[in-house]
């Protein structure tokens, strides 16, 4: 008998009939997947290994992202599931994993690449997502043999094989230097096409991708323009009609274009201090801004995915 799903977080042991292995003269290696490119000679995965050949859309940002990058992974995992891609990230806390919800939620396949052996779930937090994948046809999927624990060595080859799975890259947010960066870097060598989103040039988090847009990659400015790549470099569209943006205002037109602190949007509107910030509590009492660490006010992502 299986051991209870709440009692494990080995993969493995969850889903023994669900473990494989390939070799690169394996018929189901990825054809899309240089064995001397990702420098691994197996890929260990659990779920099912056809899921490795089908069109997919790579995601990667930010392990601590703003509520800004936070939004574009849930868009860019719904967007990937309503077009019929498949998910690629890192299974990491972030962007990584939420991508890999936002797909599951709209009823599409992940494919985590872990920097770990493919059995154990790192972070634990994400346990949930992992499990999920494999029980819905995705795959959990390592370099590293069974059994290997987290050593930082291994991020970096695990991010070759994000780049290499798919066809195309979308980076939603990227500090300058970064993980994500390596994984961008990795696509560009592969020949991937290369998207990335936009942000404040005053935002460290929004570094690499603005720099990566300078450089020639794809600008990601909507849902639609998301679409447009994906309809150009896969030849598939979305069944589902756009929305329109919202007009919330002027405040938050303002903070749209970039987190300030309240004197500062009060500077830019032109009105009191006590009123900006009567209206930032009335703001955040209602989920529609949330106060960074550094004191800045933000729109929350439930504005920033609903336009």
């Amino acid at each position: 008998m299986a051991p209870s799903r709440n009692t494990t977080n080995n993969l493995r042991a969850l889903f023994p009939d669900k473990v494989f292995e390939l070799r690169p003269t394996d018929a189901l290696w990825p054809s899309c997947v240089s064995a001397d490119l990702i420098e691994a000679s197996a890929i260990y995965g659990i779920g099912d290994p056809e899921v490795l050949s089908a069109e997919s859309l790579s995601v990667v940002g930010a392990r601590r992202p703003t509520p800004y990058g936070t939004a574009l992974a849930k868009m860019a995992g719904r967007i990937a599931a309503e077009t019929g891609l498949v998910t690629v990230s890192g299974g990491a806390m972030g962007v990584d994993i939420e991508s890999a919800k936002a797909t599951l939620k709209a009823k599409g396949k992940n494919v985590i690449v872990s920097g770990t052996g493919a059995d154990i779930i790192y972070p634990a937090k994400n346990r949930e997502t992992f499990i999920e994948t494999v029980e819905v046809g995705g795959a959990v999927i390592a370099i590293e043999r069974w059994e290997s624990p987290p050593r930082r060595y291994a991020f970096p080859k695990r991010n070759k094989v994000i780049a290499a799975l798919s066809r195309a890259l979308f980076v939603t947010e990227a500090a300058l230097p970064s993980g994500t960066m390596s994984t961008a870097e990795a696509a560009i060598e592969m020949g991937r096409a290369l998207y990335a989103a936009p942000g404040s040039i005053f935002s460290p988090s929004s570094r690499g991708t603005n720099w990566l847009i300078q450089e020639g990659a794809s600008i990601m400015v909507d849902e639609e323009s998301l679409e447009v790549a994906i309809s150009r470099d896969y030849g598939t569209l979305r069944r589902e009609r756009l929305k329109q943006t919202k007009d919330r205002g002027r405040a938050m037109s303002v903070l749209l274009a970039q987190p300030l602190r309240p004197d500062e949007l009060a500077s830019y509107l032109g009105k009191e201090l006590l009123t900006v910030l009567k209206t930032l509590s009335e703001y955040e009492v209602k989920g529609m801004v949330v106060r960074l660490p550094d004191g800045r006010y933000t729109p929350s992502e439930k504005i920033l995915l609903e336009g």
